[in-house]
């Protein structure tokens, strides 16, 4: 059996001087004894894995709500793409591909149903009370609502988990971040781990544009990445159209990959990276794309944006997600009774506002559409 304590040596040995090692972890905010052959940055990925908000994740929007059909992707499969993309950039780093997959598997378990939109709704209904942010909710989950051991709230990840979902965040001067704000940067792992977040949505919204019909082959000749992937497709010969289409994909993944590592190696001996905190300190972002892919991946993302994203039926489902997001807040706003007996019990130890939001925002998209239904649609028993 290899014991955690040779895990530990192997990482030493092994891995980058700029990498984060599981044996020198800034730790947990609860004291724990270290597992047998699991290293912390291990555990932390099994605690991810096994939280009831990885699991919603299945049934969370990407960009089309789950009910539009079965083949586009969710929050869950989006973030199950990431940690694959993040482990490779991270094996050829060289850094802790552990702890990039901790990162990527939970950068999303706060988001609340409906994505953007429902964020957009829970950030108005909590304007007076703190706002809302999925990040800053990631940790309240991580810290908090998670509730599994015996002794402390939450699933008492390691500091460097929590430094990435928090540096993640928008809302820099929120206090639940402030032990984080003394680098202008996370780890390596974390800026990684948030480069290929971006790679796996651009190229897979992409793709799932296309399936739905929404965008075409025709309007992506515009898009230089696009073309240039295509004539690499191209020249292995001529391809069924749905194959043709993954390998453009696959291809578009590969090119911003291999240009992610190719400029975060120059980056790294740059700006003389030598330690994790060398990377927390250094006056730019140490993992990060060429000036050229860089461009390349803006004009990807304004074609997306315009052509895709402000596409009438995602507006108009945008604009119903928001809708009930924002209905089902106010109906348990102005009658926090109608709560579940579970929920309600905790309301003075919570707060009236806390608890609604922690309710809504755990809640699966068609737990929303159901729960909506549920108190406003008079023919339905609920």
């Amino acid at each position: 059996m290899l014991t955690r304590a040779e895990a530990e040596a192997r990482e030493s040995q092994l891995l980058a001087p700029y990498a984060c090692l599981s044996a020198k972890s800034r730790g947990r905010a609860n004291k724990e004894e270290e597992h047998e052959y699991r290293t912390a940055y291990v555990r932390d990925r099994d605690r991810i894995i096994h939280s009831s908000a990885f699991r919603r994740l299945e049934y969370k929007t990407q960009v089309f709500v789950y009910h539009e059909g079965d083949y586009y992707r969710t929050r869950l499969t989006h973030t199950l793409e990431v940690a694959q993309i993040a482990r490779i950039i991270a094996r050829a780093l060289n850094i802790n591909e552990d702890l990039c997959e901790a990162i990527a598997l939970s950068h999303d378990i706060g988001h609340p149903p409906f994505g953007h939109s429902g964020e957009e709704a829970m950030n108005k209904m909590m304007k007076e009370h703190g706002g809302f942010e999925h990040n800053v909710h990631a940790l309240r989950i991580i810290d908090h609502i998670e509730h599994r051991y015996h002794g402390f709230r939450g699933i008492n990840l390691t500091w460097e988990v929590r430094e990435a979902v928090a540096k993640h965040s928008k809302m820099a001067d929120h206090p639940t971040l402030a032990d984080f704000r003394g680098c202008p940067h996370p780890s390596v792992e974390a800026q990684v781990t948030d480069a290929a977040d971006s790679i796996a949505y651009v190229s897979h919204d992409l793709d799932d544009g296309l399936k739905s019909g929404l965008i075409n082959t025709s309007m992506l000749e515009e898009v230089e990445i696009w073309r240039d992937s295509r004539k690499l497709a191209e020249a292995s010969g001529a391809l069924p159209p749905d194959m043709a289409r993954y390998q453009i994909i696959r291809n578009i993944i590969g090119a911003q990959v291999g240009d992610l590592v190719r400029q975060t190696e120059q980056n790294i001996q740059r700006l003389s990276i030598t330690t994790p905190d060398d990377a927390r300190n250094a006056g730019e972002q140490t993992a990060d794309f060429s000036k050229g892919m860089a461009r390349q991946r803006d004009e990807l993302r304004q074609f997306l944006r315009s052509r895709m994203y402000k596409h009438n039926k995602v507006i108009r489902m945008e604009e119903k997600a928001y809708r009930v997001v924002e209905e089902l807040f106010r109906a348990y706003e102005k009658r926090p009774e109608l709560l579940p007996e579970h929920v309600f019990r905790n309301a003075k130890q919570v707060g009236q506002y806390q608890l609604i939001c922690d309710y809504v925002a755990g809640m699966t998209d068609r737990y929303a559409l159901q729960d909506h239904s549920n108190l406003f649609d008079p023919m339905v028993k609920g």
